[in-house]
């Protein structure tokens, strides 16, 4: 099954409150790993756009984004997120 832009944003949303309980201060997303955790990235019909779409739509204020892929989009971008 192909992701969408859905899955990524309910697993983020996953990853941020189990963080939190925790007690971690932060998490810290690499959309690469983010979308191997979701499913489907080995494929051709990988979805990293609309993974880094979701992740950047998750973004509060405060939260850095750490590195970013020259054209916004890519297997690299990672951004912290402060709980």
């Amino acid at each position: 099954m192909i992701p969408v832009k859905k899955d990524f944003s309910l697993k983020i949303t996953e990853l941020k409150t189990s963080s939190k309980q925790k007690g971690e201060p932060h998490l810290l997303m690499k959309s690469g790993d983010l979308h191997k955790i979701v499913g489907g990235y080995e494929t051709n019909n990988h979805r990293m756009p609309i993974c880094c779409d979701a992740m950047y739509d998750a973004m509060q204020t405060g939260d850095e984004i750490i590195q970013a892929p020259p054209k916004g989009k890519g297997a690299s971008l990672t951004i912290k997120y402060f709980l």
